[in-house]
């Protein structure tokens, strides 16, 4: 059966009876149907944090697939199948990949949350709410300028863009405000996707409802005719955009095919955003379960990185160990070798690819002094050779390997993984946060300092007007803020081609934007761009409903 097939196939438990098992209130449950529910975390305002946090994160992405999502869920199911009380904080899907290369973001095989069509595509409304707050702001940035621009507003300066949940290169370059007077004043303007946007992060970054209207408040979104920042809180917005997230802002509660429930909120991309899921729902589940399975995106030098250089150095979180996903076909990818040869057998192609993991593995253990377990997710074309060295090579590194068959066969095809993450952590303290650098570094060291020790780049090279934003940026008070790079997932480098554990190359930086609400400064490396286009067959044309309302085509 197909994933989608096998998610309809399967039996959930009544929300509320979810929510009665790991103990939740009932009064602080807003149910979406019978299978959804949102929960308020002020309820749970006092409840102290009793759970082990687990980072799950991979090596380099590859056109092959790793499946982390998968590996994610089938951890915390095989965290319940060992009698264990887990819950998993995972982000929620963006309907710009469900409909153009991705497909879904919900796991695969029987390790998958459900309803799964329903959180693929509008689940509760949250990425809705998210785009009507972003665009409220633009909305009434424009508006201050027709009605008198009293804070004297610098059109030609304005920095906020809109924001739609899609992929679409035609909005990413707009010229707006034609049609004369009444109509606005004409300029360059774009769109961001909803999930690269300021207000996604900063949602995903704020502790509660009072310190998201903080946040929001002080999201730079233009300079005056003097060149100084002008805020939301100058427009007045914060309020009703804060009104607009109130019920986005109660995490998700869903469960997987196992019953293990799972606080599904908020959705920043990784490669342009920080790519974690928000604090508020990480907080809730550390105090509802003993062990949270949270998961950053794309690669560890990605989502890794930022969950711990930004989500944690803001929140006081830190995890107890990381879970690194690979796969024997991505890493063979890594070493050379095409996606239509990658079911064959290929020793030495494997044995470059994994230069890659050990190139993670380094950072993990070297740079933020976390235990590590490598989870390899089984695939049907593994052969004996290959899985042997594989093990060999982790061995020699005393790195404990694992593999995960939740795919086919649920928490049960993880048990092995889930004990030995148990093992590894039951009974030791949570190790001393170890960031990537210090936050007393300038804006440009900081970058330095994660091309070199997490990219391991030689040099990096400031393109355009970059180091004058950054002047600027340090200038205005923002010096100390931690930073986001955004490149390409695909390779350590800025080059999406550079496959393997690349060295000594050069990494650009183009542009700098200011992400005040999130609290971090995003540097883009490279080409990647902050609103994604469709691939040539995009999986939209794959999804359909029938007369009976049933969907098909999301995988």
């Amino acid at each position: 059966m197909s994933d989608i097939e096998i998610a309809q196939a399967a039996k959930m438990m009544p929300i509320q009876e979810l929510a009665d098992k790991i103990g939740l209130m009932r009064d602080s449950l807003e149910p979406y149907g019978r299978f959804i529910a949102k929960v308020n975390p002020v309820y749970y305002r006092d409840m102290p944090q009793r759970a082990k946090l687990v980072l799950v994160t991979a090596i380099t992405p590859t056109p092959a697939g790793e499946g982390k999502t998968t590996i994610s869920i089938s951890l915390a199911d095989g965290l319940t199948y060992n009698g264990k009380s887990a819950m998993l904080a995972l982000r929620e899907p963006s309907l710009g990949p469900v409909f153009g290369m991705k497909g879904g973001a919900t796991g695969g095989g029987y390790v998958q949350v459900l309803p799964m069509e329903n959180i693929n595509l509008h689940f509760t409304g949250d990425l809705h709410a998210i785009t009507s707050a972003n665009n409220l702001l633009a909305a009434l940035i424009d508006n201050h300028i027709q009605q008198g621009n009293d804070l004297q507003i610098d059109t030609r300066k304005i920095n906020f863009r809109r924001c739609m949940d899609l992929n679409d290169r035609q909005l990413r370059n707009v010229i707006d405000g034609l049609g004369g007077e009444k109509n606005g004043v004409p300029r360059e303007d774009g769109f961001d996707i909803a999930a690269a946007s300021e207000v996604m992060a900063t949602f995903c970054m704020a502790q509660d409802l009072e310190d998201l209207k903080v946040r929001l408040s002080r999201i730079v979104v233009a300079r005056n005719k003097d060149n100084q920042p002008v805020t939301c809180g100058q427009i007045g917005a914060q309020g009703a955009m804060a009104a607009l997230l109130r019920d986005a802002a109660m995490p998700n509660l869903v469960q997987t095919i196992d019953h293990t429930p799972c606080l599904i909120h908020g959705g920043p991309f990784a490669n342009i955003a920080h790519g974690c899921n928000s604090v508020i729902a990480t907080k809730l589940a550390l105090k509802l379960s003993d062990y949270v399975i949270t998961e950053a995106g794309f690669g560890a030098d990605l989502g890794a990185e930022k969950f711990l250089d930004i989500k944690c150095r803001q929140s006081g979180l830190w995890p107890d160990c990381v879970v690194l996903v690979a796969t024997i076909r991505a890493l063979k990818h890594h070493g050379g070798v095409q996606k239509n040869d990658l079911n064959i057998e290929n020793i030495s192609a494997l044995e470059l690819g994994l230069d890659n993991l050990r190139q993670h593995i380094h950072n993990i253990q070297e740079v933020w002094r976390l235990p590590v377990v490598v989870a390899l997710n089984h695939f049907s074309s593994d052969t004996t050779a290959e899985v042997a060295a594989v093990i060999a090579a982790l061995e020699q590194q005393g790195v404990p390997c694992r593999f995960s068959d939740g795919w086919a066969q649920g928490g049960k095809g993880s048990s092995e993984l889930a004990q030995c993450v148990a093992d590894l952590i039951d009974g030791k303290e949570t190790p001393k946060p170890s960031f990537t650098y210090e936050k007393e570094l300038s804006l440009q060291q900081k970058i330095e300092a994660i091309a070199k020790k997490i990219y391991h780049a030689d040099s990096v090279s400031f393109a355009g007007k970059s180091k004058a934003i950054i002047k600027q940026l340090e200038d205005d008070g923002y010096a100390q803020y931690p930073v986001c790079i955004a490149k390409t997932q695909y390779s350590f480098s800025d080059n999406a081609k550079s496959l393997g554990a690349p060295v000594d190359f050069e990494l650009t930086i183009r542009d700098i934007r200011l992400s005040a609400g999130a609290g971090f400064v995003v540097a883009f490396a490279g080409d990647i761009i902050a609103m994604p286009g469709l691939p040539k067959h995009p999986a939209a044309i794959d999804i359909d409903v029938d007369i009976d309302g049933k969907i098909s085509g999301i995988f």
